[in-house]
């Protein structure tokens, strides 16, 4: 059987505004005290999950590492909290996505360099429901070995 969906364009299909697309000191951000960053196919593939953090009061910009590069995505992130004060800035992608997983390791990188800022979370979305994941966890997802030592799994060569 088909699916519901009605393709007619891309541009279409998406309405939340993108990352990248809006003033660092827009109106979109100014009266938010927290900001979500989300995987643009999210919209598309699981709006409710979406909503949900819309009722928990985050303001919501998506970006798409696969289309841009996350480089682009940190600075203009970057610009963004240098002119806007939150309370605290997330990110939510569909877990085990490779292009995904830099909007994680973006946000990590940006705190560095941006020192104090509110408090920074990590959400996926597995198996339809939303996984926090911790700091830690996003820092380990960038170093292999350090996954294989605690796996128990070190080869060296």
């Amino acid at each position: 059987m088909g699916s519901n969906y009605i393709f007619t364009s891309v541009g279409a299909l998406y309405t939340l505004p993108r990352l990248l697309d809006i003033n660092a000191k827009s109106r979109v951000f100014r009266d938010s005290k927290k900001l979500v960053i989300v995987s643009r196919c999210l919209e598309l593939e699981k709006p409710w999950v979406i909503e949900e953090f819309r009722k928990k009061g985050y303001q919501v910009v998506t970006a798409c590492p696969e289309a841009e590069h996350v480089n682009m995505l940190g600075f203009k992130l970057a610009g963004v909290l240098a002119r806007c004060s939150f309370d605290e800035v997330a990110v939510l992608t569909i877990d085990g996505s490779m292009h995904c997983t830099q909007l994680h390791w973006m946000l990590e990188e940006v705190y560095k360099f941006m020192k104090p800022l509110g408090a920074r979370r990590h959400f996926v979305v597995y198996e339809d429901k939303v996984v926090e994941a911790s700091e830690k966890t996003v820092k380990y997802s960038r170093y292999l070995a350090k996954i294989q030592k605690l796996l128990g799994e070190v080869k060296e060569e």
